[in-house]
């Protein structure tokens, strides 16, 4: 018997308790949560202060130079997916969630201290974007050896909820920067914000990063890697092996989180805080009351993201994805016509009609994609996966809708790429067959093999 064949059980024989699980749970909510507030924080401040305080020097474009800023991090999460992929394949994936934490803790809380334009010239941006590269590494490791602790510990028929887990790591992440960058601008409203009130968002960090860390420490490595490491069966180059043997599925599975990600980081990414409060723009409302809404919608997120989890376990996670990709595309047609009626109220709605179907297409994600790849190279395969479809989608996103708004002076045609982006997700997931319950374990390693892409046979 494989040590996951039936989900419950370790490598030793040992069935893994209830208390087991929760602890594992617990420490990848909070982890992911830790991270996603560090990642978000900075997407947050772009809208709101550093075109401002870094860019604005530097022309007329200072607002799209900024949000490029959030793009430059995720053309570095490859690196970080290729690092912690080798390394979580080799060396497990409890050290490398702790060494992303760690790193993404420490270029967080470095920008909170950073000085700006007028004080050390070109010198503040360049700094700027090379700690946000540092995040982009540490987010590139992160996600997957997340999604893996959660999942590969997870009851065969659990494996849906307990991989949502993870995936309300970015709504939490996302609700804690908006609520407290929101706090910060009643404790220093106008121009102290500006001084010094946006810095302690990210100097907050630092005891965020302590907790997280001190309850990763408490959790067992992954049981499916226990069992490679014991056998000798780790991959020796685990990332050659998964491009010579399942390029096309890491492309169209990357597609997959593209169609969520571009959708996403209209708010991750700082969009719409920095379109909504625009004091030169069509809307120009406070910033307090566009951060609140935003955390709103961040609640929302949540509970659709768990609900979702949930429900992929009973209908399966492709139907769930169809399912959120129709409720997605409704939600971007309503997105723009809601936020640009200058109510706060209604922008509101927009946002939490939006992330119904982002989060039916985010709370599978993590059970979707530890089942597409074998069990001897899957950090590999979810973490590559994860930030090329990052890129794809998120990356560039709030660049594409500010260049596409100053072009034409409307948001009819943001909401056109959004919905082509949700198409294609909902492509690339009709390509793909239900891997719902295939055992994970290393014994099944043939099964794991044979190509979830309809129409083409073993890998």
């Amino acid at each position: 018997m494989s040590g996951q064949s039936q989900g419950g059980f370790t490598p030793t024989g040992t069935i893994a308790t209830a208390a087991d699980r929760r602890r594992v749970v617990f420490a990848t909510v909070v982890g992911t949560t830790v991270e996603w507030y560090d990642f978000f924080i900075y997407a947050t401040a772009v809208g709101l202060v550093f075109g401002q305080l870094f860019f604005e020097p530097l022309g007329a474009n200072s607002a799209l130079i900024a949000f490029a800023t959030v793009g430059v991090s995720f053309l570095f999460r490859p690196l970080g997916a290729f690092l912690a992929g080798h390394y979580g394949d080799k060396l497990g994936r409890k050290t490398v969630l702790m060494w992303t934490l760690i790193l993404m803790g420490a270029a967080t809380a470095l920008i909170g201290v950073l000085p700006t334009y007028q004080t050390i010239g070109i010198a503040a941006p360049i700094l700027l974007v090379l700690l946000r590269i540092l995040q982009g590494i540490s987010a590139g490791g992160e996600w997957g050896g997340a999604v893996l602790m959660a999942v590969e510990h997870a009851p065969r028929t659990k494996r849906g909820i307990f991989g949502a887990s993870p995936q309300i790591g970015v709504p939490l992440g996302l609700l804690l920067a908006s609520g407290v960058m929101a706090l910060m601008t009643v404790i220093a409203p106008g121009d102290q914000f500006l001084e010094w009130g946006w810095r302690i968002p990210f100097l907050l960090s630092v005891v965020l990063i302590l907790v997280g860390y001190y309850v990763r420490r408490k959790v067992e490595e992954s049981p499916v890697f226990t069992e490679l490491a014991a056998r000798k069966e780790k991959a020796r180059m685990p990332i050659v092996q998964l491009f010579r043997k399942h390029a096309l599925l890491v492309i169209i599975a990357a597609f997959v989180f593209a169609g969520n990600n571009a959708v996403g980081y209209m708010t991750t990414g700082g969009y719409i805080q920095g379109y909504a409060t625009n004091p030169e723009g069509p809307i120009g409302l406070e910033r307090g009351p566009v951060l609140w809404a935003v955390a709103g919608s961040a609640v929302t997120w949540l509970l659709t993201t768990l609900f979702a989890g949930w429900i992929c376990d009973r209908i399966g996670r492709r139907t769930t994805y169809i399912i959120g990709w129709v409720l997605q595309l409704i939600g971007v047609f309503a997105l723009f016509p809601l936020v640009n009626t200058g109510e706060v109220g209604l922008l509101f709605t927009g946002l939490a009609i939006l992330t119904i179907g982002l989060g039916f297409t985010y709370g599978p994600q993590a059970a979707l994609y530890t089942e597409l790849f074998p069990a001897s190279i899957r950090f590999s395969g979810v973490s590559i996966s994860y930030a090329i479809g990052a890129i794809a989608g998120g990356a560039f996103a709030p660049t594409i809708a500010t260049a596409i708004v100053q072009a034409t002076g409307s948001t009819q045609a943001v909401t056109w790429y959004l919905a082509g982006m949700t198409v294609l997700g909902l492509v690339a997931t009709l390509l793909l067959r239900d891997r719902s319950g295939i055992p994970l374990g290393p014994d099944h390693e043939d099964e794991q093999s044979v190509s979830p892409i309809y129409g083409v046979a073993k890998a």
